[in-house]
Parts: C-alpha cells; structure tokens; sequence
C-alpha cells in the first residue's frame, strides 16, 4: 500500500501535495496528520510545519478492475468496463469484440473468472464487496433460457408423471430453476448430488 508524508506550512497543503504525487482523490486516501502547524514565537522562533501521512486507502473495486486489466492483457482482449451498483453488489459489465472466450461452455469461464476475481479483489479487505462480472448482458439471456427451461421440464415431469433430473449447474443457476418453479401447481424440485456435480430433479406433485 502506497503512503507518503508531507510537510507544508498548513495541513491542506500538505494533504493536497501528498495526494497529488499519490495521484489519488481525498475519497481514496487514508489521512493521518502526524503534527499540527506552530507559527512560533513572533513568527520566527520555534516555527513548525504541519506534517501527515497519506496512505491509499484499500479499494476491491479498484482492485478488481486492476486484476481484470492484468488477465485480459495477458490474453490481447480488448475489454471495456463499466462498473455499477445494484442491489447490494458491484456489477461489472465487460464489452469488447472476441469475449466468447470468456463467457465458456454455459458460463462456465466467465463465472471462474468471477470467483477468482471476488476473491483476490476482497484480500485483506474488512468490508468485502460482492461482484458479479457480465458480458454484453449475457446473465440475464441465460436466466430467461433457464426459466423457459424450467417451465418446459416442468410440464414434461406433470405429463409423464416422473422425475427429470438435469445436468449438473452451479449454485445460481440452480437457485434460478428453483425459484422459477417454488410457486409451481403440479411439480416441486430439489437439488442432490455433491458439488461440482450436484444437479436439480423436477418431480411431480403426488
């Protein structure tokens, strides 16, 4: 973490200076003022500046953004981001030519991609912040693939009168067939099996 301490005839000035060889707003610095100004005897005699220290404060949304920057250099991506808050968490849309490759068979890449980045973006971090990474609005066409899924599966399992299981998900893709089915008439669902092969059964209601 980069610090710096500074000394100038007033605390504003020293804060100022310090931030401007930091290149970091007030916003994102952690400020410790080490000594008061003292003007002295008639402005002469025992005359001290003020002094602190600047530390830049820990940001995981700066870090994240950071750590995705290293990864798609890495690859020769080019990768717009635009980050925004909802509902509790940061989502980080990315955008660019060429992203299949991130997003993988069923997601499968671009949620590695977005485990491995909450978790080096919160090290250390008191206040962890939740991310979620996105593609050109990629999430939110795959839940409504798997809601009309749930629905289709759903209506077999009532007609045939058995048990569908489906192929392995992860955790939030399941919790979208769950939810989309919780108020359902004829069928009930349940998750079985161990990660990363735990998978959901629709059943019929008896």
């Amino acid at each position: 973490m980069r610090e710096v301490v500074k000394n100038a005839k007033t605390i504003r000035e020293a804060i100022d200076e310090a931030l401007k060889e930091l290149d970091i707003t007030e916003d994102e610095a952690e400020i410790e003022i080490l000594a008061e100004p003292n003007k002295g005897l008639f402005g002469i005699i025992g005359v001290k500046d003020a002094s602190v220290r600047v530390r830049e404060a820990f940001k995981p949304e700066k870090k994240a953004i950071s750590i995705l920057t290293g990864i798609f250099k890495c690859m020769r991506l080019q990768v717009d981001m635009e980050t925004s808050e909802t509902d509790g968490y940061t989502r980080i849309n990315l955008a660019g030519p060429d992203l299949g490759v991130l997003i993988g068979r069923r997601g499968d890449t671009l949620d590695a991609l977005q485990y491995f980045t909450n978790l080096a973006a919160n090290k250390k971090c008191e206040k962890r912040v939740r991310f979620v990474l996105d593609i050109e609005g990629y999430r939110e066409r795959r839940q409504e693939t798997l809601q009309k899924l749930a629905q289709r599966l759903a209506e077999k399992a009532r007609r045939k009168g058995m048990d569908i299981v489906l192929e392995p998900m992860n955790p939030h893709e399941r919790r979208i067939i769950h939810t989309a089915l919780q108020e359902h008439k004829d069928v009930f669902t349940y998750s079985e099996g161990e990660e990363p092969y735990r998978k959901i059964v629709i059943a019929p209601k008896k």
